[in-house]
């Protein structure tokens, strides 16, 4: 396997905050996010390196996906805290927003 295909593995653990974000952004639908996702995703479409088939997703059937980054579209245009790998689109809140975000979150799922 080729060294690039390595670090796309590696870049998943590293990035896993912002996967999860992206996975439950997908899930628990909100306005802004959407919005924010829409916009992105008509960006992507439009990009050299938009994967309709899936050939490039480092998930296997989560296609579309970005063939630099390997991510699912569906999940990396509603993580807020992701940017595109060609600065394309940036990420509209830091790391720090969004942990301070999610740990409110997880302490109100705590408190239910």
């Amino acid at each position: 396997m080729p060294i690039k295909s390595w670090s796309k593995y590696l870049d998943v653990f590293k990035n896993a905050d912002k996967i999860a974000e992206g996975i439950k952004n997908n899930i628990f639908k909100k306005e802004h996010v959407e919005a924010i996702a829409q916009e992105r995703f008509k960006i992507c479409i439009a990009c050299s390196l938009f994967d309709a088939r899936g050939d490039n997703c480092m998930a296997p059937g989560t296609q579309p996906c970005c063939s630099d980054c390997g991510c699912s579209l569906a999940f990396k245009v509603r993580s807020l805290s992701s940017d595109c790998p060609k600065a394309y689109w940036d990420a509209v809140a830091t790391e720090e927003q969004e942990e301070q975000v999610m740990s409110q979150v997880n302490k109100n799922l705590k408190d239910e």
